[in-house]
């Protein structure tokens, strides 16, 4: 007798999905021909493309032995952002374990009453965003997706709330960034166009996108607050979030407020740092570590209920950390193949045969698929700029408008493929990453739509 029943489709686990990938590109190895551009340190000290010198080299396809070594190499050569993951995860969540974001849960609540909660949305991917926009943080903002997960989860919404609070204001602060040394800097640098030109019109594309995710955010959060069912993630069990705890139950006493300006001093600190003494990874870390024992030592814990306190944090990091490090596999094959450069010149020859309006627009897509291969901002920019820069020229569009394209490009995908932020955003969160795919595709849809008709009124406006 025969089953009837129709199967749903479910998405293979996330670490099945990571090593497809990885096979898939393998297999592209011995498809595509391998390629480099000419490469040349400019005046900057920079290695850029050198446009126009794509030429074939001796073919290196990666056998199914390196392809499996791959795995291994991406999480050697992922080990920075895991550690950090690790460490800075581990921190916080001493943090939050002291009850006191519970604590200032309990007094947003008793001030938000009803939909006013959603304030909050707006106004923290605003704040968030300003980090990314101005000193380039971005994986340094992410070990707070947890605390703003329990604070929606707290106010009423879910855990995709919090995660996209987070998310959306790193990524957009990305794409709408008016000075980011790292990717602004770089790409304009790169370009020949003044540095950090064009900021005023980089600051209206943030604010349009902020308003544009901020509507829908609200719209999802309002929904599930009338209607716990509504919720992608409803009868989910979250692994890093107790979204059962009564935030009435926890104090706002001086120890927790204590707890809460150790915080602010810290990301003062970070901020600080970063932007005057390019701190990075080693000395963030080293931050977080230190707040998260000070919070310890405020609420009276001994060492030994810290050090088991770390490990339990450990354990609910693990997840998160082996998929960047699988994800990094990808990259490992695609270099090792010699084939990044083949896809960029491929992507790159459709452009020269569009019109002048849609060059945008396709320069957005072009910038979007390639940081799927390439997710280092700076790292994408040596790479394509040099190509999309004389190429606006040749179609007669403002190397201004490379430079957007590029940006838009860059840092919303960041939260979105495998290969960047998304495994990460995901595991922070404690949610599955096809849930976060559910959530946030429609949403990046409609802001890609968005940045393209930024893009066409860059080209209208003459944009330089």
């Amino acid at each position: 007798m025969s089953d009837t029943r129709k199967k749903k489709f479910k998405l293979p686990h996330i670490y099945v999905l990571l090593v497809c990938i990885i096979i898939f590109c393998a297999i592209l190895t011995w498809i595509l021909p391998a390629g480099q551009f000419d490469r040349v340190v400019n005046a900057d000290g920079i290695e850029v493309a050198v446009a126009g010198t794509y030429h074939k080299v001796e073919s290196t396809p990666v056998g199914p032995f390196q392809t499996v070594q791959a795995i291994y190499k991406g999480m050697v050569d992922a080990a920075p952002v895991v550690f950090f993951v690790f460490i800075s995860f581990a921190s916080i969540g001493l943090i939050i374990e002291t009850g006191a974001f519970n604590g200032l849960v309990s007094f947003l609540i008793n001030n938000l009453k009803g939909n006013s909660k959603v304030i909050i949305i707006p106004i923290f991917i605003t704040l968030l965003g300003a980090g990314s926009s101005t000193i380039g943080v971005f994986e340094e903002i992410l070990p707070f997706i947890p605390i703003f997960v329990g604070i929606t989860i707290a106010l009423g919404y879910d855990a995709l709330v919090g995660l996209a609070i987070v998310a959306l204001g790193a990524g957009l602060g990305y794409s709408g960034a008016f000075m980011n040394p790292f990717t602004v800097g770089t790409a304009q640098t790169i370009a020949g166009v003044p540095l950090m030109s064009g900021s005023g019109y980089r600051i209206f594309c943030h604010v349009v996108m902020i308003v544009v995710a901020s509507i829908y955010i609200i719209r999802y959060a309002l929904k599930i607050q009338k209607d716990e069912t509504k919720s992608i993630l409803y009868g989910d069990q979250l692994d890093l979030i107790d979204s059962e705890f009564n935030p009435e139950d926890y104090e706002f006493g001086i120890r927790q407020k204590l707890i809460l300006l150790v915080l602010l001093i810290g990301i003062i600190v970070v901020v600080y740092g970063s932007s005057n003494y390019g701190w990075y990874f080693d000395e963030i870390n080293a931050v977080f570590l230190i707040m998260g024992v000070i919070s310890s030592f405020i609420m009276g814990w001994k060492p030994n209920e810290i050090g088991e306190k770390i490990a339990i944090n450990f354990s609910n990091a693990a997840f998160a950390c082996m998929m960047i490090g699988i994800a990094r596999g990808i990259l490992i094959v695609l270099t090792e193949g010699n084939i990044i450069d083949t896809i960029v010149y491929g992507l790159s020859i459709p452009l020269s045969n569009l019109p002048k309006l849609l060059m945008g627009p396709a320069m957005l897509l072009f910038q979007t698929i390639l940081n799927f291969f390439i997710p280092s901002g700076s790292g994408q920019a040596v790479t394509s700029m040099p190509i999309m820069a004389p190429l606006s020229d040749l179609l007669g569009v403002s190397r201004q408008v490379s430079v957007l394209a590029f940006q838009f490009g860059d840092g919303l995908s960041n939260i979105l493929w495998p290969t960047a932020f998304a495994p990460m955003v995901a595991g922070l969160a404690g949610v599955k990453l096809e849930k976060w795919w559910k959530f946030f595709v429609p949403l990046f849809l409609i802001l890609l739509v968005t940045q393209s008709i930024l893009m066409m009124l860059a080209i209208g406006i003459g944009y330089h």
